[in-house]
């Protein structure tokens, strides 16, 4: 066997151990056989919430075990193959079988990744709000494309979205939009993304096609369940009631049926009119103030609570994590982590799991990456 194919496939193997230590394979084994017999117990949905809990662990436990086996026996079989394909001279079924050898690193990466999304709240779903910076028409339309890019994300992995609330910016665009994006590690995936986004490029709103430079922000969430506790006294919150901005009938544009509710003591706001029901409203913007606090927990727990104030309070220069570059030249890039494409139509359509990798590697691993910025 070639220098070359071995050198790749000992790196699999490394890739592979590493993996089995982040899963605690012994632990994870004895963890699934308890789940799998609590699984055949019929008395388990005499509490639905509890079976859909010990349902979504062993889906989730089942996926990196087997996952793991898969990738190990590929290994084993396309190797073999490449032994049999080199003694009988088979070039091609040689290179049908490196190629796999590629894909299996590809693999084994993400999946080792995939296998540090252990914190409290990683598996669960999402909220991602937007927001436009200062720069009116411009900055508007840069957070439409930016909602774009990420439901089209959601979209291309398999995850639903609901739109919770938008404000239509005022001739294109919008000014701020929040979506609940539902899929098992929504929130692990998407949780590096808060942050300011820039966008550099020749105006479609300016006669003069000049250069314009726009920023909007996306903050990330999780949603959090009934079990975890989080106390909030109605005497801390200011609740107000509006008309819904965005489509939806002549209802919503009769009522108040949208809510925004302000947390005081940590001047937190969110708002809701995905119903046209107030009450339903209502339940929806307290979950996501649970949320949103608990999610402020975690970032303190990180020691990165005034980074993440900076990002929120200043949606311009020297706050931004990723530059997008569509005018003089193309490239978009991240600039925590130095990951950068010049594919930038291919980003705006949703393809962005190479800076999301990369971001969650570099957090995870406590490397701070390239912060240099572009021209």
């Amino acid at each position: 066997m070639r220098a070359e194919i071995q050198a790749v496939a000992d790196e699999i193997r490394s890739s592979l151990a590493l993996l089995r230590r982040h899963l605690d394979w012994e632990k994870s084994l004895r963890r699934l056989d308890e789940l799998n017999a609590r699984a055949e117990d019929p008395n388990l949905w005499n509490d639905a919430a509890a079976a859909q809990e010990v349902m979504r662990e062993r889906n989730r436990l089942d996926t990196a075990v087997n996952g793991y086996r898969k990738i190990e026996a590929e290994l084993a079989d396309t190797l073999e193959m490449i032994e049999l394909a080199e003694a009988e001279g088979e070039a091609e079924l040689v290179a049908e079988a490196e190629a796999k050898l590629a894909a299996l690193k590809a693999e084994v990466a993400k999946r080792e990744l995939e296998s540090l999304l252990s914190g409290d709240a990683d598996a669960n779903d999402c909220y991602l709000e937007i927001h436009a910076g200062a720069g009116g028409t411009e900055a508007q339309d840069w957070a439409l494309m930016l909602v774009r890019m990420y439901t089209r994300w959601a979209e291309d992995h398999g995850y639903k979205t609901d739109w919770l609330e938008e404000s239509p910016g005022e001739e294109a665009g919008l000014k701020s939009a929040t979506l609940k994006i539902m899929g098992t590690n929504a929130y692990g995936w998407l949780k590096t993304e808060s942050g300011v986004h820039r966008l550099v490029r020749i105006s479609p709103f300016d006669s003069q096609a000049r250069r314009q430079t726009s920023f909007a922000s996306a903050w990330v969430y999780p949603v959090i369940d009934d079990k975890i506790e989080i106390d909030i006294q109605e005497k801390d919150c200011r609740i107000d009631t509006f008309r819904a901005s965005g489509a939806g009938g002549q209802h919503v544009n009769k009522t108040d049926s949208a809510i925004r509710i302000t947390h005081i003591p940590t001047g937190i706001v969110v708002s809701c009119q995905q119903d046209r029901s107030q009450h339903r409203n209502r339940a929806i913007a307290w979950d996501m103030l649970r949320a949103r606090l608990y999610e402020a927990e975690l970032q303190k727990r990180e020691a990165a609570t005034d980074a993440l104030n900076a990002t929120k309070t200043d949606i311009g220069w020297g706050h931004q994590i990723r530059s997008y570059v569509l005018q003089p030249y193309q490239m978009v890039k991240d600039l925590r982590t130095g990951a950068e494409t010049g594919n930038s139509g291919a980003v705006l359509n949703g393809d962005i799991d190479m800076f999301l990798e990369a971001s969650l590697a570099s957090r995870l691993k406590g490397v701070e990456g390239n912060v240099s910025d572009l021209d």
